[in-house]
């Protein structure tokens, strides 16, 4: 039999876990949803670094946007918790900065793939709080010229650039199938909705034991990942609270 060349195979499509398909396309579905009504937002009420003349004005589009940053916010510690404690492996692991020197071999390809997935993670991080920290009347009031309004502009430059190179070492590492991976209806048996009830009870009922065992699993460099980004995110809340 003619042996297919490797350039010629088609690559499999890797199976992602229901739960991180779910988390992952909500957030990711809220994030896009939040840039786009950003931009509409700066070009209705700002303009002053560029803007899209057919974009009609609206002066509903900050609440909107609002509305979707709220509901990435909402997501996002989830987001978090779970890929550091069920997928941790597509991030930055304790030895990435060493195989960062490898440079052009397979390993190098991987430990970029990784740096990338954690850097959007904390471009994000920066994208929530600075939003938390606007106030929703500057813009409207004609207020331009604010600290966190800057900032928070940058940080959705920055959100635009990672998904950029997300979607890139994407295709890089796996190809299309790994992008459609993230699409796929497929259900295997560990992840039947069957099983979700059953799941759901045996947490409440251990969920101590679980979260110290979880905890205790993790490596120093993902606990400090975790503690760091939840509590930029508890912080947001309380100073949006306090002022």
């Amino acid at each position: 039999m003619k042996k297919v060349p490797k350039s010629d195979q088609v690559p499999t499509k890797p199976y992602q876990p229901l739960i991180l398909r779910i988390i992952h396309n909500i957030q990711g579905i809220m994030i896009i949803m939040a840039i786009i009504t950003a931009f509409w937002t700066y070009n209705t009420y700002d303009g002053r670094f560029g803007k899209i003349s057919l974009l009609p004005p609206w002066e509903e589009i900050e609440g909107i946007h609002g509305t979707f940053g709220l509901f990435t916010l909402l997501i996002f510690p989830i987001f978090v918790v779970y890929v550091i404690h069920r997928g941790n492996k597509k991030i930055i692991q304790s030895n990435t900065l060493n195989q960062l020197k490898l440079v052009n071999k397979p390993i190098w390809w991987y430990s970029l793939h990784r740096l990338t997935n954690t850097l959007i993670i904390f471009a994000l991080t920066f994208a929530v709080f600075t939003g938390k920290m606007m106030d929703e009347n500057w813009l409207p009031e004609g207020e331009l010229n604010h600290f966190w309004y800057y900032l928070h502009l940058i940080s959705l430059i920055l959100m635009v650039f990672m998904i950029g190179s997300h979607l890139l070492m994407n295709v890089k590492i796996g190809n299309y199938p790994l992008i459609l991976s993230m699409l796929d209806a497929q259900i295997r048996e560990k992840d039947s909705y069957n099983l979700w009830w059953q799941n759901i009870i045996f947490f409440q009922q251990n969920w101590l034991n679980i979260v110290k065992t979880q905890w205790d699993e993790l490596s120093p460099h993902f606990k400090l990942l975790e503690i760091t980004i939840l509590f930029i995110i508890i912080s947001a809340w309380l100073i949006s609270i306090i002022k």
